[in-house]
């Protein structure tokens, strides 16, 4: 039996970041928490690019052009929707994790979801360096995960 994992090594990978300024005082944490991670699992600073577009929303018009560029390894959309009285919040996050799926299916690189979709500002703030730690950090060490499960499966590379 052959067994395949991804070792959590970041040297010589290269990383896309895009990142909603809506809801900036959680995206930057969440930005922080990625960039820290990235660099402790070995990745160069100058080996990551990262794209701020005005909302989740808008998170896969530039995921898609960056996925098929050919120029990452793995991408991260990081974002934060909070829930108000209506539920657009819930259309916005379901839309985009879609959309983040469809072009990692259409072009072979992995695309990690860390949009979060909370129902308070606390859930935010909990989920982006808070309480309940910080998704950019989690889905930074998910999209190294994925970037060298796909390199030993013979996936896409630059």
């Amino acid at each position: 039996m052959k067994i395949i994992i991804g070792e959590k090594i970041a040297k010589g990978l290269r990383f896309g970041i895009a990142i909603s300024r809506f809801n900036d005082l959680f995206t930057r944490n969440l930005l922080v928490g990625a960039l820290e991670t990235l660099e402790q699992h070995g990745a160069n600073s100058a080996d990551i690019t990262v794209v701020w577009v005005p909302g989740a929303f808008e998170l896969p018009a530039a995921l898609r052009p960056m996925a098929e560029s050919g120029k990452y390894d793995a991408l991260l959309a990081l974002g934060v929707v909070i829930q108000g009285a209506t539920g657009h919040a819930g259309i916005i996050t379901s839309q985009v994790a879609s959309s983040v799926a469809q072009i990692t299916a259409d072009t072979g690189i992995p695309v990690m979801d860390g949009v979060i979709g909370a129902q308070t500002t606390e859930q935010a703030m909990e989920r982006s360096g808070g309480k309940q730690g910080n998704r950019g950090s989690s889905i930074a060490e998910t999209a190294i995960e994925m970037a060298n499960v796909l390199k030993k499966l013979g996936g896409k590379t630059r």
